[in-house]
């Protein structure tokens, strides 16, 4: 454990026990590191922690303050899920949720969609530009299969606050983390074959395991501690499972990070079964707390973990680059890559690794992670004041989004019908199963949130009342 981990610790226990009140200042900076003999740096990564878990605020030129306790709704539960591998389905309802133009006059609260109006992200769209105008037409050629070594480097380079040592060699490429997974998904397994994913899980790893024939075995998944590693291990003792995907850090719908003590171990899992682990870390850099989670990939000793990420998610999906280290399978995996789109378009990719070079990417993502967990705290206080008592929400380590769960005989995919004609959206529960489950859930957005939004969430909120209202009067009451 880190000192600042510890001092956090030691801060935490007092202001449990009473020793700190609510609303009291907690010691300067200066005056903590004097009096545990530590240097400023590591009180002021305490405090950081401390803020991370909403004990503490800061005040501008005044200090740091206990934070008003707050009470939350409850997270939902683990979910029961089919004890054997299944054929994926629900393709109608993701097409019917994807398939769709922008609309300005629609607010999409259901698509991961990050905030691009943020002024951080100007230097990008000057660097866009460059790059349109060079003489040479470089970025109007092919590129190599692999990517353009300025930016393979360059993701090497942020690969360390991961915990990961990559050589730019080890990275591929790719067209968005959903053809990163989808490469992963084909290169350590054949039609027919079996992949372990967490459940509720992201729909676009869903979807790929039904285009390439093979068979989802969903694993309960808990909304704050993650997968099941017992049910995991119970799975891989039953079945021949190939691969095991997941979203560990920021998770996709839950929004949960797995410990370092837990990758760990669901390492070792994948060691003494010899499965493939398939990591999706498009989330990871949006981690509201300080340092940032280690990925499973930093652990890999023998090339079994294939990570995936892009930068659809932390600048802008329109970009359409994300990138794979498949370790030992980095021949099958770009072998998949030629087969599949060839190489991925180049100005982007020359853009970005100037965004990054320039020292643009770091302040980008700190004013995003601080936006993100704002909005994600002031959607929790709509979401408890406008719906109804029996819902249960997520409360996410990082990211942008929020999975919320209604009681049952709510069918999300008719609420989206209902709010669609008032010009809302929302993501149904179904797309993140394979089999249909989790009807009576639904995933929201907070990437942006300002008054329109906040009325937007409010009326879902009310329909959902609306439609437990009509339940009872047809004699069907609410259960939780």
């Amino acid at each position: 454990m880190h000192r600042y981990e510890r001092l956090a610790d030691h801060l935490r226990e007092r202001i449990q026990a009473g020793f700190y009140q609510v609303h009291e200042r907690l010691p300067s900076v200066r005056a903590l590191a004097q009096a545990h003999g530590v240097s400023l740096s590591t009180v002021q990564h305490a405090y950081h922690q401390l803020e991370d878990a909403q004990l503490i605020e800061a005040r501008p030129k005044s200090g740091y303050f206990v934070s008003p306790r707050r009470e939350r709704l409850p997270a939902p539960p683990v979910a029961r899920t089919a004890q054997r591998p299944v054929e994926v389905s629900q393709w109608e309802h993701v097409r019917e949720g994807t398939c769709v133009l922008p609309d300005t006059s629609m607010h999409n609260l259901g698509r991961g969609m990050p905030d691009i109006d943020a002024p951080t992200l100007k230097p990008l769209l000057r660097a866009l530009a460059r790059v349109s105008r060079r003489q040479d037409l470089i970025g109007l050629n092919y590129d190599t299969l692999h990517g353009r070594p300025e930016l393979r480097e360059q993701i090497a380079r942020l690969a360390v606050g991961q915990g990961c040592r990559l050589h730019p060699d080890d990275i591929v490429v790719t067209t968005g983390c959903h053809e990163a997974i989808s490469i992963a998904m084909r290169a350590v397994c054949e039609p027919g074959g079996i992949i372990a994913v967490d459940s509720p899980s992201f729909y676009g790893a869903l979807q790929s395991i039904r285009a390439y024939g093979m068979k989802a075995m969903e694993i309960p998944t808990d909304p704050e501690t993650g997968i099941s590693l017992e049910a995991l291990e119970l799975a891989l003792e039953q079945w021949p499972i190939r691969a095991i995907q997941l979203t560990p850090t920021c998770n996709n719908p839950l929004g949960y990070t797995l410990s370092e003590a837990r990758k760990r171990a669901l390492y070792a899992l994948a060691q003494r079964f010899d499965v493939a682990i398939i990591e999706d870390d498009v989330y990871g850099d949006l981690s509201y707390g300080f340092p940032r989670p280690v990925t499973i990939k930093s652990f890999d000793e023998d090339g079994r973990v294939l990570l995936c990420s892009s930068f659809s998610k932390t600048l802008a999906p329109g970009l359409r680059i994300g990138w794979i280290a498949p370790g030992r399978y980095h021949e099958r995996a770009l072998h998949m890559k030629y087969v599949g789109t060839g190489s991925t378009a180049t100005q982007g990719q020359m853009a970005v690794a100037e965004f990054i070079r320039e020292g643009h990417h770091e302040p980008h993502l700190r004013r995003m992670r601080a936006q993100y967990q704002g909005n994600r705290d002031r959607m929790l206080d709509v979401i408890e004041s406008a719906f109804p008592a029996s819902t249960r929400v997520s409360y996410p380590a990082g990211g942008f989004m929020l999975w919320l769960e209604c009681a049952d005989g709510i069918d999300s995919v008719a609420l989206n019908q209902r709010l669609m004609a008032e010009g809302i959206r929302i993501a149904p529960g179904v797309v993140f199963s394979a089999t249909g489950k989790y009807r009576h859930c639904l995933r929201l957005n907070h990437a942006v949130f300002d008054a329109e939004i906040a009325r937007a969430v409010s009326r879902v909120g009310h329909c959902v009342a609306e439609m437990l209202t009509q339940r009872a009067d047809a004699g069907q009451p609410e259960t939780a």
